[in-house]
């Protein structure tokens, strides 16, 4: 597999912040300049889990846990090291360059290529087309956020982008991403014709797909989407994400509403934090897309009958979803409105307003539940149990289901513990109905570590914490010679975190700690960089000068010079040896000559 580049890591790491990544997942309060939590990877009633911005650095003083962003994401969400520089490439926008002996083909190359040729071809059309843009003045979008997305116009003719191509292999790659349409006769023709078009990006901006809505005479249904193709699933798919990412740098909730328009609206007020579903419910696909970058999600329906049951997909999608610091809620519009007119309406303030008002997922599942039964009778509550119990069953974090099980139990008037034992009998006495062992269980059961251990810190130890801990400081200590070779554990590493931080002098801690991934010195320094030594940055420097004086003194310096001596007369010394042991006579010469 190619390599990742480690210029992009350095990268990554410099344009994520770890504290809103943290923040997405667990909720953070600020204390002092860190950030505190319950830590998410062992029990605890008391915060002990803390993230350093200065250091893109996270660590629990309880369980031990520690690392960077790449970390914390390959240890929370379960990811390998690849997918985790993928979910923060995909958070800023940005796609993974590789290394190989050999560049690798991108099997569906031809297909994006296809797409971007339309995606230009649409652009085009709509300057041309005097009907476009009046439907867009109509619909109050703006130019400027017609550009940013990437609004178009297919024109109402049969062929206008099959004649825009000229290749064989393009026309079969639109063919196949279902821009062109083939007949019985073996003739194409073009599958949107008459529509303002609405390109659908990927995390990286990239168009993999279209949606179209009509305008003056042209046929068909009002809205009209891409079908499905290897690059585009529409239940994976948030039309409006890759915009919101670039608009916001923190996104601190997602408003999932069911329109492009929808979308285009809010954003020409304002509110740059919407996004829409593609002609589907909710589904836990777009739930993780959605948690991956926010904490907070809410569901934007109309009141109607038919928006209730639209809500209620949701909720039983979102179920699995759900773990504590993720919340999900419901905002139910009056009849007839949909965002696009309410925003209009009433403002964009007001409709902020109602967002921010919106249903918690555990009181919309509570009414909807408690609809129609007397839950003053024993029948009442009996089928509130009967209903709650294969919901309850479809939350996989046990923290979540239980705290969602006690407001049901409010609902029905119970104590919490008699209504788990009801819950409980109702599963005995169903066992057809009983969810696969798996399916109750918390998606991330919590890590019993052991208590951190105190390091014991050798004077090489300490050089790397203080480095570490603040790595401008190499450029303040004497540069002593071949520190690598001394016949020390952990000097080789020394030397050369010293080399890149007076080579970087602005590096952070966790990029700098990147650069061991997956070599054996990794989790040592990570540990290292738990550890703080005391002192300012000029006492700091004093200590680290000292010690690398000492670790490069007479005594280690006479040793290693016995070394080289001793090989030279049996083996015979290499140019770097040779060169090694002239600049070890130098410095022990300065030496005598300085005392």
């Amino acid at each position: 597999m190619a390599r990742i580049p480690q210029h992009f890591i350095d990268e990554l790491l410099e344009r994520v912040d770890i504290v809103d990544l943290i923040d997405s997942r667990v909720p953070l309060k600020k204390k002092g300049s860190e950030y505190a939590a319950c830590c998410p990877f062992h029990t605890e009633k008391t915060p002990s889990f803390y993230v350093v911005p200065d250091k893109q650095f996270y660590h629990c003083f309880g369980c031990g846990a520690h690392g960077t962003a790449l970390s914390f994401l390959m240890e929370f969400d379960h990811l390998d090291f690849r997918d985790a520089v993928q979910d923060l490439a995909d958070r800023v926008g940005l796609e993974i360059p590789t290394e190989a002996s050999a560049p690798s083909p991108d099997p569906d190359g031809h297909l994006r290529a296809a797409l971007a040729h339309a995606d230009d071809y649409f652009r085009r059309q709509l300057r041309q087309s005097e009907a476009a843009k009046a439907y867009l003045q109509g619909r109050r979008v703006s130019g400027k956020t017609a550009a940013r997305f990437g609004l178009g116009y297919a024109p109402d003719q049969w062929s206008g982008l099959l004649d825009s191509v000229d290749s064989d292999a393009r026309r079969e790659a639109l063919l196949s991403t279902g821009m062109l349409v083939r007949k019985d006769s073996g003739r194409f023709y073009d599958r949107f014709r008459g529509r303002v078009m609405f390109p659908i990006r990927d995390s990286r901006g990239r168009t993999i797909a279209f949606g179209g809505r009509v305008i003056g005479e042209a046929q068909g249904p009002k809205y009209y989407n891409s079908p499905e193709h290897p690059l585009f699933h529409k239940g994976r798919e948030l039309y409006g994400l890759y915009e919101a990412r670039q608009a916001l740098r923190s996104i601190p909730r997602l408003l999932v509403v069911e329109g492009y328009m929808d979308v285009i609206a809010l954003a020409e007020a304002g509110i740059h934090w919407a996004v829409a579903t593609l002609g589907t419910a909710t589904t836990p696909d777009h739930l993780d897309k959605a948690f991956r970058i926010t904490r907070e999600v809410v569901c934007c329906f109309d009141g109607d009958r038919a928006g209730r049951q639209a809500a209620w997909r949701a909720l039983e999608n979102a179920l699995p979803a759900l773990r504590a610091g993720r919340e999900v809620r419901f905002l139910f519009l009056p009849e007839g409105e949909d965002p696009d007119s309410m925003v209009r309406r009433e403002g964009a303030d007001a409709f902020q307003q109602r967002v921010a008002g919106a249903e918690s997922l555990s009181r919309w599942m509570r009414r909807h539940l408690s609809e129609d039964l007397d839950l003053g009778t024993a029948e009442g509550r009996a089928a509130l149990v009967e209903k709650a119990r294969p919901l309850l069953a479809r939350v996989r974090d046990r923290v979540y289901r239980e705290l969602l099980s006690d407001e049901l139990a409010d609902a029905a008037g119970l104590d919490p513990a008699r209504w788990a034992a009801m819950l409980a009998d109702a599963t005995e006495t169903a066992p057809s109905s009983k969810p696969a062992p798996d399916t109750a269980a918390p998606t991330r059961p919590r890590i019993q570590r052991p208590a951190p251990l105190q390091i014991r810190l050798t004077p090489v130890r300490e050089a790397l914490a203080i480095l570490l801990q603040s790595p401008r400081i190499a450029t303040r200590v004497a540069e002593q010679p071949k520190l690598a070779t001394l016949d020390l554990p952990g000097a080789d590493t020394l030397a050369k975190m010293l080399e890149i931080c007076r080579a970087e002098p602005e590096i952070r801690t966790a990029t700098l700690l990147e650069r061991w991934r997956g070599e054996q010195a990794h989790p040592h320094l990570e540990k290292l960089a738990t550890t703080r030594v005391p002192g300012e940055d000029e006492d700091l420097a004093r200590h680290l000068d000292a010690i690398l004086a000492r670790l490069t003194g007479p005594r280690a310096i006479a040793a290693r010079m016995t070394e080289l001596l001793d090989k030279a007369a049996s083996d015979g010394l290499d140019q770097t040896e040779k060169e090694e042991l002239r600049a070890l006579q130098q410095a022990r010469a300065a030496q005598e000559k300085a005392g």
